[in-house]
């Protein structure tokens, strides 16, 4: 990501148009990193000239993990990116000072527009849930949720210093315990499966992620990305196996209709799901028939990092477009901001609830 001073940052939003000042409110962003993997990003202020009225509300969090600029790895060359370097990622604990600052730098009108996130804490430290019971109580009135955080990620997962993060880790329990506890809401990032994963297996860590959401039922959970990453396809089945074993689109219809996983839903975030969605006709025609069947379960984010401008940000967005012009309205509203209010209302309202029974 190319870095940018403040100052050439808000020439740049001067000079890019912007969106119409009288276009409605098309989407509420449930996926949105303020600042990069080098802790370097955007204001609040900035974000919210970006969004113009084409949003109404977003999530803000940074990222939890630093890269690190090893000398004796790349030299003079500053990685930005976990892919630009071998060197290791670390966690990054003042991410949460620093959204919390954002925020509160804004006004009570445009503060309502955010829904700030605890992203700091290391889901493999048993002790992570002192973490995010410690910035509420320093930060009483910011924040509405924790993530996005990670367990399995692509490339990511290995080069993090320190034990590697897992499904089955009780020091993730202590956390989702937590967060029904508090009512924060939780973005979940974990893969699905292996990168390039064969066709017709079965994705590796299906059977873990759905024996999580199955033991912490009264956390309100998104699945971010839908287990989907860059190189972490859609579960692909040939036609001999299709009815012995449900492609990407079948599990998640499957999990979306077992009673137990109701607390469960999941984003369409990352322009690389978008990707996806709109591959072939074919693609967008079962995506769509998803999301018409199950509106209620599925919100839209951008998973943009720091944007530098409004082409960058709304180009995920513009993505979908094949996919919501085959929605119901009722079920395009719902996925581009009614399952994001009643989400995130539902956690601030307890959220808030609980940091005044305990006294913060």
């Amino acid at each position: 990501m190319t870095r940018l001073t403040g100052a050439l940052l808000v020439a740049l939003l001067t000079l890019t148009p912007q969106a119409p000042r009288d276009a409605a409110n098309e989407f509420d962003d449930s996926h949105f990193h303020l600042t990069n993997y080098i802790q370097e990003g955007i204001t609040a202020k900035q974000f919210l000239q970006i969004m113009g009225t084409r949003v109404g509300r977003s999530t803000l969090f940074g990222i939890p993990l630093q890269q690190q600029w090893s000398h004796s790895n790349s030299g003079d060359f500053a990685p930005t990116y976990y892919l630009h370097t071998d060197a290791p990622l670390y966690y990054y604990s003042f991410t949460d000072a620093w959204i919390a600052s954002q925020y509160q730098s804004l006004s009570k009108p445009e503060q309502a527009r955010f829904d700030p996130m605890i992203t700091g804490f290391n889901p493999a430290d048993m002790y992570g849930v002192d973490h995010i019971r410690r910035v509420l109580k320093v930060f009483p009135g910011v924040f509405t949720g924790i993530g996005e955080f990670s367990i399995h990620k692509e490339f990511v997962s290995s080069k993090i210093a320190g034990e590697t993060a897992s499904l089955t880790n009780p020091a993730l329990d202590r956390i989702l315990d937590f967060a029904a506890e508090a009512g924060l809401v939780v973005i979940l990032h974990s893969d699905i499966d292996m990168p390039f994963a064969k066709t017709d297996a079965e994705p590796v860590y299906l059977t873990q992620m759905k024996a999580l959401l199955k033991r912490h039922p009264n956390a309100s959970i998104i699945w971010a990305h839908m287990g989907l990453g860059r190189v972490v396809h859609p579960v692909q089945v040939s036609a001999e196996a299709a009815e012995r074993h449900p492609g990407q689109v079948g599990i998640v219809e499957s999990m979306v209709s077992d009673p137990a996983l109701g607390h469960v839903a999941f984003d369409i975030s990352w322009d690389e799901v978008a990707k996806y969605a709109v591959a072939s006709p074919a693609a967008i025609e079962r995506v769509a028939a998803m999301l018409n069947k199950d509106p209620d379960r599925f919100l839209f984010g951008t998973d943009t990092v720091a944007p530098q401008g409004p082409g960058p940000y709304f180009a995920v967005f513009d993505m979908w477009a094949p996919v919501f012009r085959l929605l119901t309205p009722e079920a395009s509203l719902k996925v581009r901001k009614g399952n994001y209010e009643r989400i995130f209302d539902e956690g601030r309202r307890r959220v808030r609830a609980w940091e005044k029974a305990h006294g913060t």
